[in-house]
């Protein structure tokens, strides 16, 4: 690994941008050669005296540049300029006919596949220590100390600062929520969400027979005197939200109204459990909701939307005062705990930066794919949100309705997702539809689909759909 210190000295614009300018200068000089390996973002930025995010920026900048090449694990390496960057295929549109899923929501996968390569590293390490066998034996349903401890970690990414023993681990985030959910509500307990809700909450509230009450959202996501007035008739028992990148609609909610939420629920005696999939992908975000209500919110720190979704681990956070333990007994009496190997290779993730690295890479990918999305639907359909996310909420024509559209969509070789899937309660169903676009795995393919909905979009009813 080289000493390279960049010379900042003289230069304007951002500091990312000034270090990758001097990191081209320095290639050019022949002063770096192709296949040196540059210092770790941490170090580099203890040594300039920035953050690890500003050389995080730095070399994903120099990357789009063509000067590096990365690979989660190994490091940054100065690349052969002689040798061309990675350039997709080029995919015949008119030819290719396969349809197109637009309607599952995934994290992409970005090129190199750097999830894959973290993995088979972590998993060949773990082969050559001892640790391999412990790993294989039953385990505390909440999870080892060292996981939790992991947990814990991870849970500081979305700015929460917890103890390990607050940390249940789980496996993936919707067993979190089916964890929080049989250890806080009993049958006939009243279980309130945005008006537009994650569609795996409602099935958990159908099988725990809780009360569904949407409660009702704007552009901005919950409206709290709407929470409020739900909270006066007494049954409200617990509020599930997402309240950064909601899900379908990408809804931020605003730190005032997090606030705001937290004194009505304070007031009220409602518990509430946020969860946070998606909510390392914008740079920028307001505090968690947990931490205006510490005393009272379960929190859960996603890994699904911003790593990869096979690790099938995900940490809820308990209230300091219940460390728990309750959710750790929910956990053994459903699987007596949680796949162990996974746990580690996160844990591993996490305390080595893995885990940082790819939540970064994630970000430059889902906004090139919010580029093309832009490019090919028009600004309107991101709402003039600057976040970066996988799921869109598309409002349609006038006069064209969710499932109609859905069909229409379908039978023209692409697949989104219709609004009521999303309907709490006895709600509206609105004129939309969720188009997710990390699932295909290619741009190519994302471009594919795109079209493919732009022209569901420009013609309209089809005859009989009308007629019927």
């Amino acid at each position: 690994m080289t000493s390279w210190t960049p010379e900042l000295r003289g230069r304007s614009g951002p500091l990312y941008r000034a270090i990758a300018d001097a990191l081209a200068e320095d290639i050019d000089a022949g002063r770096l050669t192709p296949g040196t390996r540059l210092p770790t973002h941490r170090e580099l930025a203890e040594r300039v005296g920035v953050t690890v995010g500003t050389v995080t920026r730095a070399y994903a900048e120099a990357d789009k540049r063509g000067l590096v090449s990365g690979e989660v694990g190994r490091g940054t390496f100065v690349r052969d300029r002689e040798v061309p960057a990675y350039m997709p295929k080029p995919v015949d549109l008119e030819d290719d006919a396969s349809p197109v899923e637009l309607g599952i929501n995934a994290p992409a996968t970005p090129e190199g596949d750097p999830a894959s390569q973290a993995l088979r590293r972590s998993l060949e390490e773990l082969g050559r220590t001892s640790r391999l066998a412990d790993l294989l034996a039953y385990q505390p349903a909440a999870g080892t100390t060292a996981h939790r401890v992991a947990g814990a970690a991870w849970a500081s990414r979305f700015g929460l600062q917890v103890k390990p023993e607050q940390v249940v681990v789980c496996a993936g985030g919707q067993h979190a929520m089916e964890v929080a959910l049989a250890a806080l509500t009993k049958p006939g307990d009243t279980l309130a969400t945005e008006a537009l809700t994650y569609p795996g909450v409602k099935v958990l509230a159908r099988r725990f027979q809780l009360r569904l009450q949407g409660v009702a959202m704007d552009a901005q996501g919950l409206v709290p005197d709407a929470f409020e007035a739900a909270c006066r008739g007494g049954t409200v028992r617990l509020l599930y939200t997402q309240p950064t990148c909601h899900n379908p609609t990408g809804a931020l909610l605003t730190e005032e109204r997090r606030k705001r939420i937290a004194e009505v629920a304070r007031k009220h005696g409602v518990l509430v459990l946020e969860d946070d999939a998606y909510g390392l992908l914008p740079e920028q975000r307001p505090p968690p909701l947990a931490s205006f209500l510490p005393e009272a919110s379960y929190f859960i720190a996603g890994v699904s939307k911003l790593l990869t979704p096979g690790l099938r681990i995900g940490y809820l956070v308990a209230p300091a005062r219940a460390r728990g333990e309750r959710l750790a007994e929910e956990v053994g009496l459903a699987s007596l705990m949680t796949t162990p190997l996974m746990a580690e290779v996160l844990a591993r993730w996490v305390e080595d930066g893995t885990a940082d690295e790819l939540v970064v890479r994630q970000r430059q990918e889902v906004r090139e794919r919010m580029e093309l999305t832009r490019a090919l639907l028009g600004s309107e359909v991101l709402r003039g949100s600057p976040m970066p996310l996988y799921h869109l909420w598309l409002g349609l024509p006038e006069g064209r309705r969710s499932e109609e559209f859905v069909a229409q969509a379908r039978r023209n070789g692409v697949s989104v997702t219709s609004a009521d899937l999303f309907t709490a309660g006895q709600g509206p169903v609105p004129a939309a539809v969720r188009v997710c676009i990390g699932t295909p795995r290619t741009r190519a393919q994302l471009e594919r689909g795109l079209r493919r909905l732009r022209e569901v979009l420009e013609t309209g009813l089809e005859p009989l759909a009308a007629i019927v």
